[in-house]
């Protein structure tokens, strides 16, 4: 069994180029492909499993359970789950990450900043 999800299929989201849930594929992760601005990114949240990100290119400024950090092109950030964090595009270029969740669907718990 195999699937190929074209690009005229995939699905957008508020800060992701691509949204794609494995559940209707019957894949175990989920990912989003974010293509951040300067200032752009998520606020505080959790998931109640692991999510691995992989900067692409450009720069983001994260908080990890508390901690500041910059991660840059090349760099993998690996989240466990239920770990409050955060991240924004930061520098003078875009911010391309792709960000593994550990799950056949998305599931995001808001978190008060």
């Amino acid at each position: 069994m195999f699937e190929i999800v074209h690009p005229c299929d995939q699905r957008k989201g508020s800060i992701a180029a691509v949204e794609f849930e494995g559940k209707a594929y019957g894949a175990g992760v989920s990912f989003f492909l974010g293509n951040l601005a300067p200032g752009k990114g998520p606020g505080l949240h959790q998931h109640p499993y692991a999510e691995t990100c992989i900067v692409l290119s450009g720069r983001a400024a994260m908080v990890v359970d508390g901690i500041e950090l910059v991660a840059g092109a090349g760099d993998v950030v690996v989240i466990g789950p239920a770990t409050p964090h955060r991240f924004t595009a930061i520098g003078d270029k875009r911010l391309d990450m792709v960000c593994v969740h550990a799950s056949d669907r998305f599931i995001i718990e808001p978190l008060s900043n």
